[in-house]
């Protein structure tokens, strides 16, 4: 398996991202289209775009809410489990003071850049995104939905 980093972290299911949506933006696009190319079915391609268009919707949120929805408080739990194996205390308040993107960004730092980065994010409010770009030893999490 290839060695996760900044560059490789994001993950797509090539089902959903690479045929399903394609092929739901692709009969759109054809149904917006034969709207206004076919006069004589024109109230039908308004049904069929305005279905597909549901469909579109309806599967980019209801697999977004569920699987991130659940992710996110695992990876909140983690934070909050890794804090106490590394400090041997609760996390409560240190957790009230970050933001989610910080605290899922920490995940990808092993424990001894982790204290470093904590404190930076606490310190100096450093975003998601710049933890990430200062992890030296990126610690991979290839369970990422």
């Amino acid at each position: 398996m290839i060695q996760q980093n900044y560059k490789n972290h994001r993950k797509f299911y090539p089902p959903h991202h690479f045929i399903y949506l394609p092929l739901l933006i692709f009969l759109e696009v054809f149904g917006i289209y034969k709207i206004w190319d076919d006069h004589e079915n024109r109230l039908i391609w308004i049904l069929f775009s305005l279905i597909l268009f549901l469909l579109f919707y309806l599967a980019i949120m209801v697999r977004q809410h569920y699987a991130l929805g659940l992710q996110n408080r695992m990876i909140k739990l983690e934070f909050k489990q890794r804090y106490f194996e590394i400090f041997g205390k609760r996390s409560d308040e240190t957790a009230d003071k970050l933001r989610f993107d910080q605290i899922a960004a920490l995940r990808f730092a092993y424990d001894e850049e982790f204290k470093e980065l904590l404190y930076r994010a606490i310190h100096e409010n450093i975003s998601g995104d710049e933890i990430k770009r200062s992890i030296k030893n990126w610690k991979a999490d290839h369970e990422r939905i």
